[in-house]
């Protein structure tokens, strides 16, 4: 009986090798796959479900669909407006993506953007008369400055004191607020500002131009530059790789040595800066000066924007011209299906709702995890050289 060489298959340990690489291959695709599929799910619930909220109200549905696509996306003025409202979103929604990578909950970027927007105001008072570039880097700073001490203070109470941050960012987004309030209505209120109490306009010479050949500002290109440096921070550096292991377990990184304490510090500091910058940016190009008007929830809309985005910096900006295109589209609502302007919340409120239950999927949607990789048996031809 002849019996084949065992030069003739390949050699045990290298096949096993490829199997357990494509293992890990499938495993990557499948939570990849299961990072996009689980959003998109709660999107289309969460429409499915505004649509019968809308039908309970009298609305045609497909008509309330059409007329919010209509808003947000179906001419190029309405895209823009759409770009508009996400751009202090892209912002807003890093004060809570960020500190979330090292596992805490933090809404208060709120009170971090009115406070950023007001210490932007200060700034260009500061500086007037002064060239528009340095006043608006001058504003730029002072905001992230101030945005950053706010959310890096619910950081050192959480890691220094222990203090739970989800309750301490939601109590200081209203402290943050009547602050506001009090200097904008009290010693920042300018004289001429009769009906509504608002601070000294810092200028159109300092205004924050336009992105060239869009009626956008250029907060959108600081939104979206935030998000890619936040990626590359948080993905692609020792600092990232840091916070990834504070997020898994806290022990553990005491245990290698972190300083938990400094990292947890620093990273709630560059979340809360880029709520601050929002604030910069909607008083540079939106508002002129400082009042009420900026308290209309971005900081709120961030945090649902974070949670759709998976708490990814990238994923921030699709999601976040996602809810600008459904705020965009409050108004036209309001005209066409005489719908209340508020009805875009409703949508809001039931994306968030449905996205956190939706959480409670992650890992166990089997059809999408990949087969175990089991050992394919021997040939006979090698069974018996074995025995042989």
């Amino acid at each position: 009986m002849t019996v084949a060489s065992p030069q003739s298959s390949p050699p045990p340990a290298v096949g096993a090798h490829t199997r357990a690489a494509a293992g890990e291959w499938g495993a990557r695709l499948a939570v990849a796959v299961e990072a996009i599929f689980v959003p998109l799910a709660g999107i289309a619930v969460s429409f499915a479900l505004f649509g019968v909220f809308v039908a309970l109200a009298g609305a045609n549905v497909l008509d309330v669909y059409y007329q919010m696509y209509r808003g947000a996306f179906g001419s190029w003025f309405s895209f823009q407006n759409t770009l508009l409202r996400a751009a202090p979103l892209t912002l807003t929604a890093l004060c809570t993506a960020l500190p979330a990578q090292l596992g805490l909950v933090i809404i208060g970027g709120e009170g971090a953007l009115v406070l950023g927007a007001l210490a932007s105001v200060v700034a260009a008072h500061a500086l007037d008369g002064f060239n528009p570039w340095v006043v608006l880097v001058a504003m730029g700073g002072a905001a992230c400055l101030v945005g950053g001490a706010w959310i890096g203070l619910q950081g050192g109470l959480r890691t220094l004191r222990g203090v739970n941050e989800t309750i301490s960012s939601l109590l200081l987004n209203y402290i943050a607020i009547g602050i506001f309030k009090h200097l904008v209505e009290g010693p920042m209120r300018d004289p001429a500002s009769l009906n509504k109490p608002s601070t000294r306009p810092i200028g159109e010479a300092n205004a924050l131009g336009s992105i060239p050949g869009m009626d956008v500002h250029w907060g959108l290109a600081y939104g979206v530059a935030a998000c890619f440096a936040a990626y590359v921070l948080m993905r692609r550096t020792t600092f990232g790789f840091a916070a990834k292991i504070i997020g898994g377990n806290v022990r553990a990184a005491l245990l290698s040595g972190l300083d938990v304490h400094r990292i947890v510090i620093v990273t709630c500091t560059v979340a809360g800066a880029a709520a601050g910058l929002a604030g910069m940016a909607e008083v540079a190009a939106v508002h002129g000066t400082a009042n009420a008007s900026l308290i209309v929830g971005y900081g709120y809309a961030g945090v649902l924007v974070a949670f759709l985005a998976r708490q990814h910096p990238l994923g921030i900006v699709p999601v976040s011209i996602l809810l600008g295109g459904i705020g965009a589209s409050g108004g036209l609502l309001q005209r066409t299906e005489h719908l209340p302007d508020a009805t875009v919340n409703v949508l809001e409120g039931i994306l968030f709702t449905v996205i956190l239950a939706s959480e409670t999927l992650r890992g166990r949607l089997h059809f999408l995890s990949p087969r175990p990789v089991q050992n394919a048996p021997l040939p006979a031809a090698v069974e018996t050289s074995r025995a042989a």
